[in-house]
């Protein structure tokens, strides 16, 4: 089977009460794994092995990237070290960073286990980077380094779907303009995506599937 497949969904922006498009992907990283280097279980251990993964991976985005939304879906993974998840999460993520804001698209991490959490969230801290993770309960959570500001920005534009600063100032008790930078930070670590709008949720309330 192959490890990619596409849909699109549509996130509701309650200010204008219709719905934005976004072109959604799923990649699945086990498969990835076994073609990457032709193997029939699903470790991710060494970090030659999550180089081969990385590069496919990235491959497989360079074809869906523009605009759309990559989820990377980790749940038939069994076992995974530190050099893997540094390979494959936080060398992709820098990867992304560093690509012209205005293009390319933006990554959801699915399927990553309690017992992989911890490992994941370290090699993030180490890097300075952070991501959107649905966890096991479909609960989108922001996991690894943000400010106490970030965080709470990115919870806000989660609960409400779509945002603009203006919207969220009050609530957030700091004025429209910090609020905007913020946002911006976010946008450019590609945790929201910025639209015509407002800034969108990568996986929203009521899209968590």
């Amino acid at each position: 089977a192959g490890s990619h497949a596409g849909h699109a969904i549509a996130h509701h922006d309650p200010r204008k009460g219709r719905p934005v498009n976004m072109v959604r992907h799923t990649i699945d990283v086990c498969a990835v794994l076994r073609s990457a280097v032709n193997q029939t279980y699903g470790n991710l251990l060494t970090r030659p092995t999550g180089m081969a993964v990385r590069h496919q991976i990235e491959r497989e985005l360079a074809a869906v990237r523009e605009g759309g939304i990559t989820s990377l879906d980790f749940s038939s993974i069994g076992m995974m070290d530190y050099s893997c998840a540094d390979e494959v999460v936080a060398k992709l993520l820098v990867l992304l960073e560093n690509e012209d804001p205005t293009r390319g698209g933006f990554v959801v991490f699915r399927g990553i286990g309690e017992d992989h959490l911890e490992l994941v969230e370290s090699v993030l801290t180490n890097h300075g980077l952070a991501l959107v993770c649905v966890c096991e309960d479909g609960s989108p959570q922001l996991i690894g380094a943000v400010s106490t500001a970030e965080r709470r920005a990115w919870e806000m534009v989660r609960s409400h779907g779509c945002a603009a600063p203006a919207e969220l100032a009050d609530a957030f008790g700091f004025g429209e303009d910090f609020v905007a930078e913020v946002l911006d930070a976010l946008s450019r670590r590609r945790l929201v995506r910025r639209g015509s709008g407002g800034y969108l949720a990568l996986v929203a309330a009521d899209t968590v599937q």
